[in-house]
């Protein structure tokens, strides 16, 4: 089985883009959030939906420590706060959603798979409220996240400013176009199922990373797509039916 890639030594992004901001040499993943108060502030409450995730076959601990880390809470609107630990996508607007724990921990894994400690550096597209870019900044060295809808994007950005996570990079971009620019990566996840993988996706990919991604099958409807990427070609594998918004290109 061929390596999966690490951290690169050093990252050359040349002119930096306007949303983006060069890696320091040296990126630290952020220590686990220090559990405090009561209610949803609890490290209980997280606990809980820990355990429930464990139970719906879960299994990789890297994935389960950094889903109890994260407050889910502090990343849906206070009108939906109580369901925040509740196995249900909610609405973070725009016509957006924000994945139910049960699939981000799924996506994380799946991403994950065949590696030991921290994955190198990440690709997410479609960066939403900021969740799952928190759960992977306790994963992987460094996060590059791209949003296509302005009003996410400062919602992500306002959302994960006091974590202070130093190896996550906010994006406004197009995401079907992925950033070359911090490529190649050792995974790249996405949050909205399209057509197709890109194949700009497919290129920024290190050799021995994965894509994990929601893909429309022939039928309509979408499953979850696995794309490895060899030193002989791609390998896709096609698991479990799933439901996405719609991938699209531009920004708005």
């Amino acid at each position: 089985m061929n390596r999966r890639p690490g951290f690169p030594a050093r990252l050359d992004l040349g002119t930096p883009a306007p949303a983006a901001k060069a890696a320091p040499a040296r990126v630290q993943p952020a220590p686990p959030l220090a559990p405090q108060g009561l209610g949803l502030d609890s490290q209980a409450v997280r606990t809980r939906m820990v355990d429930k995730l464990a139970a719906q076959g879960v299994r990789d601990p890297r994935v389960l420590a950094a889903m109890g880390a994260v407050e889910r809470h502090r990343f849906v609107d206070s009108a939906l706060v109580n369901q925040a630990y509740e196995d249900t996508s909610l609405p973070i607007g725009l016509g957006q959603t924000i994945s139910k724990p049960n699939v981000v921990a799924r996506m994380v894994e799946l991403l994950l798979a065949g590696t030991e400690g921290q994955l190198g550096r990440v690709l997410e597209v479609g960066t939403g409220c900021g969740y799952q870019a928190a759960v992977l900044a306790r994963v992987a060295r460094e996060v590059y996240s791209i949003e296509r809808l302005r009003g996410l994007h400062d919602k992500a950005r306002d959302n994960l400013r006091p974590l202070r996570l130093a190896n996550v990079h906010l994006l406004f971009g197009d995401g079907m176009q992925g950033f070359a620019r911090g490529g190649p990566y050792a995974g790249i996840i996405a949050a909205a199922g399209g057509e197709a993988v890109p194949t700009a996706w497919v290129e920024q990919l290190a050799v021995g990373g994965r894509i994990v991604a929601p893909t429309v099958m022939p039928g309509g409807q979408q499953a979850l797509v696995v794309v490895e990427k060899g030193p002989s070609g791609l390998r896709q594998t096609v698991l479990e039916a799933v439901h996405f918004v719609p991938l699209k290109s531009g920004v708005a």
